[in-house]
Order: structure tokens, then C-alpha cells, then sequence
């Protein structure tokens, strides 16, 4: 089971290069997995229908009883046959449908494939957390596959809102796991039903929150509106995702978890009676809409509450109608679907109006389409009929409101024969003073996945009885009924015929009555769920808009004020109300008196900032308090936190002066008296109250502090730095997840500068003759050398020709470079080192991105861009690839981020060893290196392309030309 779903995302991942060496082609290769998964389940059939169930489990997560569990039982079969049979038709379906000049077709192919890999996933998952994980990825897929066309508005909406409403619907539905997976002691959906929780108020809430999920992914009232919106997809995602798969997922997990909740006392009112709603409301809309996507979208709406109302009714005879009816459904609608797309391929328009006579210009065609509308209407003997009929049966003969919801279901299924007649009708039909559609040929490739399916709805009409025991075995899970159902084409005369004959030609006077009814529909229509959705987001979007104006004042001390004033206020209440100080042991006010002095050191610098105007003074200052909060490290013996502390103190005070070029020398804010008296008291007041939390937090300590731990594990494995073997082995969940993070942030921050490229370009060595942010000469400078006149004998920088004379400090230019490389390999010694002194790969990082920055200050941008040529995403990227590498590498032993170490010998050198966790702190140096050196040429070289632009742009209005530069290179050569 493993190998079929790991199969389909890896070949999802090589589909560019698929369809860049076949084309459409592609697409028959991509079916390749969904057909192996196909043949495997059909390989089983004896399996499940016996009542047994292949297993498979992974402990992800032993402590919290987290597991990757498989279960291939019964409804599994179905859902597999279903989810893989059906999928490999449509991407072969795809080789016809689309053209190799397709735009985007390697991603549409891919997403597609992965698409199918998650859903396989969702249908065997027996983990409810496992369960969610693929559900959403189903949900993130179709945002892809509906949104393909993303230049269009439309489809771009069609996608935000079918993510927008399945996200929700997945959220609220996680919490109902949680919450049932708490209640039940346990996360396996298996032994879940075989015990189900005791229903509660909890339990009740974790239904109501679930079955949200599930509706809302089944497209069910009042969450209906997306389903139809995404025929903006190509026809085979619709055919696919809104006809076998996605859609289907929540009607699954109705029909997986209604064994052990349907007697919950809120489950059958809400899938009942939302259910009932769904199929009438869908089906009356079906039959005023004229594109035959709409037609059927609607339909399959209205078939969603139908297969939603039989699949949580509870009881065994409508789960039996449930499993039969999800089968025939996939059977007669996808290709529908799929002969939807032959007609619009065919004839270039999907408007019924416009239609006429494609019947007779495409007789084959018609008939694959009538083979399945015929299905879909419940005419004998295909599987439809067979499948209402035992819903019919089983409602019947259940209790007073399964009666109450056969009605519903009988005038439902009337609105489906008529919904029916009007897309044979229009699609096929010729119309009354129309001409008849010119239409091209269809291939037999193109035609042959629907009419196989159509051909499968026919052949199990008759046939129904040979899934009787596969579903059988599903519908034994619910208590047994008195005079158990089973399935047959034929039954006798009977209720449930009369009912399907009544259902037949109610079906057939509504569409001979198709004007009037299409008059009365369209007055007494409510406003749509689309138009309602458009307006609650346009007016949150505007609420939003006027809650930001108020809130959002421009004015940063404001926003930290109120950010204190609600901390304040919380923490006050919390310890006003609780006294968590009593019992608490006094703090000391020192260790030993230099911890105080460097304290009172620190508060005076940091008071100093409100009483400075300059920015540059006021940035001093701020690093005068990180430094301070580096030495009480020392002074408290903890190095390695203050190497950590002096590294990033230094490369943000760079920063800030970096920035500092593009903004005013003076603070612009004036600030009166009075908000200066109210600002110093809450600043001093949110200090006070932050250190007695600190104070009463580390005082309300009940267990012993696992620092004497630590230190035996590092010891017993040989090390001496606890700090560095935390950060890499101990608590390496957290450096890794705190690196991705770093990375994102520095990737959006680079990104608001770089707004269009984030790449010197190739015009780097061009751009050194112009000028430069480091050769602009102050205006009224005469006098001074230019070029070679006023450099040094010898070059120190390679970018030193950019540099104006009095821009130069020979000085600086020489520490620069001789301390680069010393830097660098100290920075490697760090990293190194970490196992049994201060160091690690955060703090080699740090060191080795200030080498670079010193270059940068010596020489500009292009004594940087020569100092480090590769790109910040490629040591970003590196590193973040190797840190998960390894973290992956720890599944070979069974656990993520499990640690591996190596001992050898080596000539010359001795005794070695190389631990994982080494090349784990590796990838930390690279990504931490890629960051500063992405933060550096953000605001600093592309600072300086703003400066040059400028001084440019004033040289052109001013009319004088630029001095011209050397070449580079010549800088030092002797005249």
C-alpha cells in the first residue's frame, strides 16, 4: 500500500521532464500508478469481502500514541477501485483532451498525479491525524487543479473560494478529531468504532465540528457554492475531482465513522435533514441553467445530499444503499463528465441553446452519454436502478423520519430524471428552428474511458449482485436488520418499483413542462450562495479595511504602547487575582556585584534611547544594551550564549546602519510632554511586571531541573558542550523548525526590496565602469585625484576601482582583506568545535556572514558580489536541504533526527569520529550564511543600485556628465 501511494508523488515529481520529452503522451505514463493501485485492489476483492483487512503501521509519534496506520477493508475497496480505476481513465483521457502546445500542462499533469496519490492516501488512512494530513493535501491539489487557468479572474476566484471553504470546514474538523481522538484514548479510527467514546457534550460538539468537515468537502448545503463554481477547471478535473474523488471524500468519512457515532444524538438530525435540503435545492437549480458542466454540477450537488442522507442514516440496509449508490454515481456522472469535454472539444461551446444535432454528427458519443444519463435517472437495467431501488427498500422499511426523508428522496429523484432529459436534451437533441452544430471527429482513444465506464454501469446492473457480499461486509459493521437487504436487479413488484415509477415520470412531466418550470425557478430563485459569499467577503473585506484605518495610525510607539497596555492589563489580572508570589523564594539581587554593575551599565544605555534625536545615536545605544545582555552571560558563564549575543548584536547594528542611509538623521516624530510622561511610566511598568513573571515563573519550579541530566547524557556520549548538543541532537526539532523560519523571514524581507529580480545579473562587470553608490564625489569637491592617481600602489580589493579617493581607507582595505580568510576558517573552527567548546553552526554562520560584510564595507557591492559570486538562495536552500536530509536519515533507525556517528582512523591525523548532528549544525552554517548575505545584498547592494539611480537621474537634469571610471583591474598598475 505504501509503495502504490509513495509512487504516485514521485512521479508526479518527474511529470515536467515527462511531459517536456513526450508531451501529452506524458499522461499514459502518469497513469502508470493509479492503474498498479487498481489492479492491487481488484487482487484483494476476496480479502475485504470476506471481512478481513490488510494493515500497515508506522509509529510516527510514540509518546502522544501518533501512528501512520493503513487499513484496506471493504470501503477501502470501494473507495480505491473508485479513486485509482477512475483516475487512470481520466489521465488517459488526458492524451486526448489536451494538446502538446497546452500551456502549464507539466504542472496540471503533476498536480493531477499527486492529486490522485493523496486520495488514495485519505480512503486507507486508519489514523485520524494521517487522515487529515491527506485530506488536506486533496484540498490543497484541487486549489492547483481548479485554478490551473490562472489568468483568469474567474478561475482564480473559483480556487480561493474551494480552498477557502474546504480549509474551514478541515480546521473545524481537525479540532473534532482531536477532541474524539482525547475522548477514546486513542488516534486509530479502527478501534475508535470498535469503542466508541460515550456520547457527551464533547463528543457531541467533535461531531458537530467533524461532520462540518466532511459537508463542507461533499459540498453540501449550506456549503454547496464552491462545487459548482469550480467547473472552471478543465473537464477532467471535473470528471475526476468533483465526481469520484474529492467530493466523495466526505461522503466516505460519513459513511466511515457512522458505525460508531450515527446514535450521537446530533448526527442523523444534521446529515438528514442537510442532506435532503442539498439534494432538492441542487436539483431545482439543475434545471433553469443552460451550460452542460452547470447541469451536471448541480447534479452531482443534488446527488452529494442524496448519498450524504443515505450514508448517515446509521442503519444497515441504507448503509448497503450507500456504498452501491457511491458506486453507481461515479459510474454514470464521470463520464458524463468526460462526454461533456468531447462535446465542448468537438462543437467549441457547451451553451444547450447553441447545441443542435450533435446526436447525429457524433452518434457514438450519444450513445456512450444516454448509456450513462440512463444510469443516472435509474432506468432498468442499469446500476442505478439497481441502486435507488435498494435505497428506496431500505428507507422504507426504516424508522418514521427515514420515511419523512424517502419522501424527499423520491421528489429528489423526480428533479434528477428531469435534469437528466434536459442535458441529453440539449446536448444531443436537434432544436426547433436551429441549424445543426458543425462538430469534428472523435478519436476512439478519446472516447474510449467514458464509454468503459458506461459500459461498467450497464454490465453491473444486472451484475449488482456479485458486489452484494463486498458490501455486504461494509453494512455488517451496522447492527443487524430484521430482513437484511440485498442486492439484485430485480426484486418484484413492489413500494420501492411503484415509488421508482412515480420518481420516472414525475421526472418526465417537469421536463416537458421545462419552459414554465424554467419561468417559475428563475422568480421565485433565492440569491445565490455565490452572491452571498461575494458580499460576507466584501464586507469583511471592508470592516477590515475600517478597523486597520482605526487601528493602524502609522505610528509604531502607538502600536507598542498598546501592546504593553493589553500585556500589562492581562498579567496584571493574572496576578492580582492569583498571588502567585506567595511561597515563592525571594529573588537575589546578584550572584556576585559585577553582575550588577554591567546590569546598571545596560539600564542606563537603554534610558539613554528616549532622550537621543539622532537615529544613529539611538542604534548605538540599542547595541550598547545587547552587549551589555552578552557580558551578564559571561559573567554568569554561559559562552556560548554570548558568543550567540556579541555575533547577532554586530550584524544588526550593521543592518540598522545600513538602513539608516535611505532615512532621515533625525527622528521626525515629534513627541509633546505629556505623551513622554505617559510613555516612560508604561515602558517602566511593562519591565517591572515582565521581571516578577520571570521571577514568580522561575520560583513556582515543582521538579527537579534536568540541567544535571543533560550534562550525564552529553558526558555519556563523549561531549562537554550541553549547549551545542541541545541545539543539534537534543531539542533538533526546534533548530530545525527555527531555521525554516529564519529562512522564510529573510526570504520576506529581501522580497519587499527586491521587488522584481533578486540577481546582480550579467551586467555586473559592465556596471563597474559607470558610477557607483562608492565613487559618487561630494559636490563642490575639487581638486581630488581621480583613477589611478589617487589609489594605492597595490590593489587590496578586487572591486577597488569603483571607489572613489576620498571614499578609501587604505587602512580598512587592508585589515579587510587579510582578516577575510582567517575569518572564514575561524568560523569553521567554530562550527567544528561545537561538540566540546563555545561554537555551533548558528554562531560559525554569524562569524563567516561578517567576514562578508567587511568586505562589503571596504569596497561596495562589488567587492561583495567578488567576495561571495553565488547566490543567497543556494546556501539557503543547501542548507535547509541538508538539515532535513538528515533529519530524514534518522527514519532508517525509526525516528526522525535520529543520531548516527561514525569512528575511524586516519593517516597522520588519528583517531576520528563524524556524527549526524555535525552535519545537521553544517546545514545550520550554510542557511544562516545564506541569510546574512541575502540580508546584506538587500539592504546594502541594492541601497546602493537606489543611490546610483538617483545620482544619475540628478546628473542627467543637471546636465553633467559622469567622470569616467578605469577599467577594472587597472587599479594599482603603475603609470
Amino acid at each position: 500500500m505504501t509503495a502504490l501511494i509513495v509512487c504516485h508523488f514521485v512521479l508526479a515529481a518527474f511529470a515536467r521532464p515527462l511531459v517536456r520529452a513526450l508531451g501529452r503522451r506524458a499522461f499514459v505514463v502518469l497513469a502508470l500508478p493509479p492503474a498498479a493501485a487498481t489492479v492491487w485492489a481488484a487482487t484483494q476483492w476476496n480479502t475485504a469481502a470476506s471481512g478481513s483487512a490488510v494493515t500497515w503501521t508506522w509509529r510516527w509519534m510514540p509518546a502522544y500514541d501518533v501512528t501512520v496506520a493503513l487499513r484496506f477493508d471493504a470501503l477501502a475497496e470501494l473507495m480505491v477501485l473508485l479513486a485509482a480505476g477512475i483516475g487512470t481513465l481520466v489521465l488517459l483521457y488526458c492524451a486526448s483532451y489536451f494538446t502538446d502546445g497546452t500551456p502549464q500542462l507539466a504542472g496540471f499533469a503533476g498536480n493531477l498525479l499527486a492529486f490522485a496519490g493523496a486520495m488514495l492516501a485519505l480512503v486507507l488512512a486508519d489514523d485520524l491525524i494521517s487522515l487529515y494530513v491527506f485530506w488536506e493535501l486533496t484540498t490543497v491539489f484541487s486549489f492547483l487543479l481548479i485554478g490551473y487557468d490562472s489568468e483568469q479572474k474567474h478561475s482564480r476566484r473559483s480556487a480561493l473560494q474551494a480552498l477557502t471553504v474546504t480549509t474551514l470546514g478541515g480546521l473545524a474538523m481537525l479540532v473534532g478529531f482531536l477532541i474524539i481522538g482525547q475522548s477514546a484514548g486513542t488516534y486509530r479510527i479502527s478501534a475508535i468504532l470498535a469503542d466508541p467514546p460515550r456520547a457527551g457534550l464533547a463528543v457531541s460538539v467533535a461531531v458537530v465540528l467533524i461532520l462540518c468537515g466532511a459537508l463542507s468537502k461533499s459540498a453540501i448545503w449550506p456549503f454547496s457554492l464552491w462545487l459548482p463554481n469550480a467547473m472552471a477547471a478543465p473537464t477532467p478535473v471535473s470528471a475526476y475531482l468533483h465526481a469520484a474523488a474529492m467530493v466523495k471524500a466526505g461522503v466516505y468519512l460519513v459513511a466511515r465513522l457512522a458505525p460508531g457515532f450515527a446514535d450521537v444524538p446530533v448526527w442523523r438530525p444534521v446529515v438528514i435533514v442537510l442532506g435532503a435540503a442539498t439534494m432538492l435545492l441542487g436539483g431545482w437549480r439543475a434545471l433553469r441553467l443552460n451550460d452542460l458542466k452547470l447541469v451536471l454540477a448541480y447534479g452531482t450537488v443534488s446527488q452529494l445530499g442524496f448519498l450524504t442522507l443515505l450514508a448517515g442514516t446509521g442503519n444497515r440496509d441504507t448503509a448497503l444503499a450507500a456504498a452501491v449508490m457511491i458506486l453507481g454515481h461515479a459510474l454514470f456522472k464521470a463520464p458524463l463528465f468526460l462526454v461533456t469535454g468531447i462535446v465542448d472539444h468537438a462543437a467549441g461551446t457547451r451553451d444547450l441553446r447553441r447545441l443542435s444535432g450533435v446526436g447525429r454528427a457524433l452518434p457514438h458519443v450519444c450513445t456512450v452519454a444516454v448509456l450513462a444519463a440512463a444510469s443516472m435517472a435509474a432506468l432498468p437495467p442499469l446500476l442505478g436502478f439497481a441502486a435507488k431501488e435498494a435505497a428506496f427498500d431500505a428507507l422504507l422499511h426504516g424508522s418514521t423520519a427515514d420515511r419523512w426523508a424517502l419522501g424527499i428522496t423520491v421528489a429528489g429523484s423526480a428533479l434528477t430524471v428531469a435534469y437528466t432529459l434536459r442535458f441529453v436534451w440539449g446536448a444531443f437533441c436537434r432544436k426547433p428552428g436551429a441549424e445543426d452544430t458543425p462538430v469534428h471527429r472523435v478519436g476512439w482513444a478519446f472516447l474510449a474511458p467514458p464509454a468503459l465506464l458506461a459500459v461498467c454501469g450497464l454490465v453491473l446492473g444486472p451484475g449488482v449482485g456479485w458486489t452484494d457480499r463486498l458490501f455486504g461486509a461494509y453494512a455488517d459493521a451496522f447492527p443487524p436488520s430484521a430482513h437484511p437487504y440485498h442486492l439484485a436487479l430485480w426484486h418484484g413488484f413492489g413500494t420501492a418499483l411503484l415509488l421508482s415509477a412515480v420518481a420516472t415520470a414525475g421526472g418526465v412531466l417537469l421536463f416537458t413542462g421545462r419552459t414554465t418550470v424554467t419561468r417559475l425557478s428563475r422568480r421565485i430563485a433565492w440569491p445565490t450562495a455565490d452572491s452571498v459569499f461575494g458580499h460576507l467577503l466584501l464586507g469583511l473585506e471592508r470592516f477590515s479595511l475600517q478597523l486597520t484605518g482605526f487601528v493602524q495610525r502609522g505610528s509604531l510607539s502607538v502600536y507598542l504602547a498598546t501592546t504593553l497596555l493589553v500585556m500589562l492589563a492581562g498579567q496584571l489580572t493574572v496576578l492580582g487575582v492569583d498571588r502567585p508570589w506567595r511561597g515563592a523564594v525571594a529573588p537575589r539581587v546578584w550572584d556576585v556585584p559585577l553582575q550588577g554593575a554591567v546590569a546598571l551599565l545596560t539600564c542606563a544605555a537603554a534610558l539613554c534611547c528616549l532622550t537621543v534625536r539622532r537615529r544613529m545615536k539611538a542604534v548605538v545605544l540599542a547595541g550598547l544594551t545587547g552587549y551589555g545582555a552578552a557580558l551578564l552571560f559571561v559573567v554568569q558563564g554561559g559562552p556560548d550564549l554570548a558568543l550567540t549575543q556579541f555575533c547577532v548584536e554586530t550584524v544588526s547594528m550593521i543592518v540598522f546602519v545600513l538602513v539608516l542611509r535611505r532615512m532621515p538623521v533625525h527622528f521626525q516624530e515629534s513627541v509633546s510632554t505629556w505623551r513622554r510622561a505617559v510613555r516612560i511610566p508604561v515602558a517602566l511598568a511593562a519591565a517591572a511586571t515582565l521581571g516578577v513573571v520571570v521571577w514568580v515563573a522561575s520560583a513556582a519550579r515543582t521538579g527537579a531541573p534536568a540541567g544535571a541530566a543533560m550534562v550525564e547524557e552529553v558526558s555519556h556520549h563523549g561531549l562537554k558542550d550541553v549547549v551545542a548538543t541541545i541545539l543539534v541532537d537534543l531539542r533538533s526539532w526546534d533548530t530545525m523548525g527555527e531555521s525554516a523560519v529564519l529562512a522564510a523571514a529573510a526570504v520576506g524581507v529581501t522580497s519587499l526590496i527586491y521587488l522584481h529580480r533578486r540577481t546582480e545579473g550579467s551586467s555586473l562587470r559592465e556596471e563597474v565602469r559607470g558610477r557607483t553608490a562608492w565613487s559618487l564625489t561630494a559636490p563642490g569637491m575639487t581638486g581630488l585625484p581621480h583613477g589611478d592617481e589617487g589609489a594605492p600602489e597595490r590593489g587590496w580589493l578586487a572591486a577597488g576601482s569603483t571607489l572613489a579617493p576620498e571614499h578609501r581607507s587604505i587602512v580598512f582595505e587592508v585589515v579587510a582583506r587579510l582578516l577575510f580568510h582567517p575569518v572564514l576558517v575561524l568560523s569553521v573552527y567554530l562550527l567544528f568545535c561545537a561538540e566540546n567548546m563555545p561554537g555551533g553552526g548558528f554562531v560559525a554562520g554569524l562569524v563567516a556572514g561578517l567576514a562578508l560584510i567587511t568586505r562589503y564595507l571596504a569596497g561596495g557591492r562589488f567587492e561583495l558580489a567578488e567576495a561571495a559570486p553565488l547566490q543567497p538562495g543556494l546556501f539557503t536552500g543547501l542548507g535547509l536541504f541538508l538539515s532535513t536530509g538528515v533529519a530524514l536519515l534518522g527514519l532508517a533507525d525509526g525516528t526522525v533526527l535520529h543520531a548516527w556517528t561514525h569512528h575511524g582512523r586516519l593517516p597522520l591525523i588519528g583517531e576520528y569520529h563524524i556524527g549526524t548532528p555535525v552535519l545537521f549544525d553544517f546545514g545550520v552554517y550554510l542557511l544562516v550564511l545564506g541569510v546574512v548575505l541575502d540580508i546584506v545584498r538587500a539592504l546594502g547592494a541594492k541601497i546602493d543600485r537606489q543611490i546610483e539611480r538617483a545620482a544619475a537621474e540628478q546628473a542627467a537634469a543637471a546636465g553633467t556628465p559622469a567622470p569616467p571610471r578605469p577599467a577594472p583591474g587597472t587599479e594599482g598598475t603603475p603609470g
